[in-house]
C-alpha cells in the first residue's frame, strides 16, 4: 500500500478532529472519569467520532483500534495484519489543565510496526506527519510545511521528559547519560521534539498504551530516529495486551547497552 497517496486525506481528517477539539478546549467543558480514573471530556469522544468516520471513508476494509472505541477482543485483533491506531486526544490531563500540550494521533500499523503517523497539537497550531522510508514533515503555526530530521547530539544530551512521569527509574536512566539538559514536553510531542531535532532522547520507564505512541513513533522513525524496548528490540504493536513495555525513543545515535 502506498501510504503517501492517502496521507493528505489522513491529515485532513486529523485537522477536522483538531478543529472540533480546539473549539471544546476553548469552552467551559466538563471532565468525567473512566473506570481507571483517567479523565475524559467531550473532546475525546467528538474527536473519536470524526476520526473513525473519516478513516472509514478512506479505507472501509481496514479495522480501527481507538482508545475511545469499543474493546475489541484479541481473538478478533490477532487476525489484523494492518490497522488504524487512534488516540483521539493524547494528554487529556494537559487538556484539562489547559497547558496546550495535548495531541490528536492517527497511525497506520502494518505487521506490528507503525508505518505512517499524523500528530497534531491543536492549541499549539503545530502538526507532524511521516511515512517510514519516505521522511517526516512539520507544519508550523503559520501553515508552512518543511521536512524534519533527528539531530546529531552534542556532548550535553537534551532529554525530553514529562514532569508528571519523572519517577526514580527515569531519573536514574537520565543521570547515567552524564551531562544533560531537560526538555519539557507533554503527550506524544516528546517524540516529535526528537524528530524535529529539538531533543535527543526520551526514556519512558512507566506505563503507556499502543495508541499513546503509534503515530508519534511513525513520525520519529520517518525522521531517522528509533523507539526500542529496554532489551534493544523495536517497540511492536498489535499485541494481545495493548500496554507497552518500557521504551527509549531517540535518534539513530543511541545504542542499547545491556
Amino acid at each position: 500500500m502506498h501510504y503517501s497517496s492517502i496521507l493528505p486525506d489522513v491529515i485532513k481528517v486529523a485537522d477536522e478532529a483538531s478543529e472540533k477539539v480546539l473549539h471544546i478546549y476553548q469552552s467551559d467543558f466538563k471532565v468525567s472519569y473512566k473506570a481507571d480514573d483517567s479523565p475524559i471530556t467531550a473532546a475525546d469522544t467528538a474527536a473519536h467520532d470524526i476520526i473513525t468516520h473519516g478513516l472509514r471513508n478512506i479505507s472501509r476494509d481496514i479495522p480501527i483500534l481507538s482508545e475511545e472505541g469499543k474493546d475489541i477482543p484479541w481473538e478478533e485483533r490477532k487476525h489484523w495484519r494492518r490497522f488504524w491506531l487512534v488516540d483521539p486526544i493524547d494528554g487529556t490531563k494537559d487538556f484539562t489543565q489547559r497547558t496546550g500540550e495535548f495531541t490528536v494521533n492517527i497511525a497506520m500499523i502494518e505487521d506490528g510496526e507503525p508505518v505512517m503517523g499524523v500528530v497534531i497539537a491543536p492549541a499549539l497550531k503545530e502538526a507532524y506527519w511521516g511515512v517510514v522510508g519516505e521522511g517526516a514533515h512539520r507544519r508550523d503555526r503559520t501553515g508552512r510545511v518543511h521536512s524534519i530530521r533527528v539531530a546529531e547530539p552534542k556532548a550535553v544530551k537534551r532529554v525530553v521528559a514529562s514532569k508528571n512521569h519523572l519517577n526514580e527509574d527515569t531519573r536514574a536512566f537520565i543521570d547515567a547519560l552524564g551531562e544533560h539538559e531537560l526538555v519539557q514536553a507533554g503527550s506524544s510531542l516528546k517524540f516529535c521534539r526528537i524528530a524535529e531535532g529539538h531533543a535527543d532522547i526520551y526514556p519512558r520507564l512507566g506505563p503507556t498504551c499502543e495508541w499513546d505512541t503509534g503515530a508519534a513513533q511513525a513520525v520519529l522513525v520517518a525522521a531517522g530516529g528509533k523507539v526500542e524496548t529496554l532489551d534493544g528490540t523495536p517497540l511492536k504493536y498489535g499485541k494481545p495486551d495493548v500496554l507497552n513495555p518500557y521504551f527509549i525513543a531517540a535518534g539513530s545515535w543511541y545504542i542499547h547497552r545491556p
